[in-house]
């Protein structure tokens, strides 16, 4: 019998928003493989789960991926968890979720948090019709063609910014849209968490006397 893929989603910030669905699968699969071992295990840790954990992220390749694959094919149950919130979204648990696709092995999706969908309805702009990008490239020329495109966009528009590119971005931006209203959240569901809106002009004006912490989505 070949085991089953479990896709779970887990808190972005406050470990209080799990499901109760999430604690009993990752209680009663065989291993979870997470992107981030240290901070899989403070959640299991808050939640009395013993599970075994292996680490599956961006560096582990296609060893692993083959390795995690021939536990399900062996019926071992697996459940895939990110850094935080949904996996498969901005992080390596595609390229497991696709390997599984063309095995033929089984999956299910075990659903909760996911944080650019927090930020678009903090943002209070139009939800009904809206593009994820995640993150830009960092190649100045290839992000500034990104942006322009973007800027055209009529649905709302929502990427990952990091805190250190947050300033360069804000200004190219302007360059290419204008000084137009966006929205910037971060450190959702945490203590600090802190949802700006205003001009990107504003924006700088603010990142100028407050370094910028913690990783942004950017909605306009």
């Amino acid at each position: 019998m070949v085991g089953t893929l479990f896709i779970v989603s887990t808190p972005i910030g406050n470990l209080e928003d799990i499901t109760m669905r999430a604690v009993r699968v990752l209680k009663e699969t065989d291993i979870i493989a997470a992107e981030d071992t240290r901070k899989a295990r403070i959640l299991l840790n808050a939640y009395g789960i013993k599970t075994p954990v292996t680490s599956f992220h961006s560096y582990s390749g296609m060893k692993k991926t083959s390795e995690i694959v021939n536990m399900l094919q062996r019926g071992k149950d697996v459940a895939l968890v990110s850094d935080s919130g949904t996996p498969g979204i901005s992080d390596p648990g595609h390229v497991l979720i696709k390997e599984c696709i063309g095995k033929g092995i089984p999956l299910t999706a075990v659903p909760g948090p996911t944080a650019f969908i927090a930020a678009l309805v903090l943002s209070g702009k139009p939800s009904h019709k809206f593009v994820f990008e995640g993150f830009l490239s960092s190649k100045g020329s290839r992000r500034r063609k990104q942006l322009e495109e973007l800027a055209k966009e009529e649905r709302t528009v929502i990427i990952h910014e990091s805190p250190h590119r947050i300033e360069k971005f804000l200004k190219d931006f302007m360059d290419v849209a204008g000084n137009r209203e966006i929205i910037l959240a971060r450190e959702l569901t945490k203590k600090f968490e802190e949802v700006r809106r205003g001009a990107a002009e504003e924006h700088l004006g603010h990142f100028a006397e407050s370094k910028p912490r913690g990783e942004f989505i950017v909605i306009f």
